[in-house]
């Protein structure tokens, strides 16, 4: 028998902790549910939690501070969202000062989505399954 594993929480090393809590809680209308002065976290509907950490305390888990992601370079994360309002979503995205990567456009698995990027360069996409 499989043991079973949840995805509860994704948590992105940021180099700018202020600005990235800022965009994300003008992008997005998620609660903080942890506010420390290098973590800040979100709790998503459904339960999911995404936390922002001040990069060179990130290290005090894992023992190494990780890569600098140089301004207007991209992280290797994307982080994906389903929304049942996609212009809205969008609206609100760019309104917080998300960088356009790529317009919303139909993808060939089957939903329409926008690409972006956050402050601290993570890849956000705002999708919805193509009608």
């Amino acid at each position: 028998m499989r043991p079973a594993v949840t995805h509860v929480l994704t948590i992105l090393a940021v180099e700018r902790l202020r600005e990235s809590v800022e965009f994300y809680r003008a992008a997005f209308p998620w609660d903080t549910s942890v506010e420390t002065p290098v973590y800040v976290e979100f709790t998503l509907p459904g339960g999911a939690r995404i936390g922002l950490y001040e990069r060179e305390a990130f290290a005090r888990n894992t023992g190494r501070v990780p890569a600098k992601i140089a301004d207007g370079e991209l992280a290797p994360t994307e982080l994906y969202f389903h929304t049942d309002d996609l212009d809205a979503a969008m609206q609100r995205l760019q309104a917080a000062g998300a960088r356009s990567l790529s317009p919303l456009a139909p993808r060939p698995w089957g939903d329409d989505a926008a690409y972006f990027a956050d402050p601290a360069g993570n890849v956000l996409v705002l999708a919805r399954p193509s009608r």
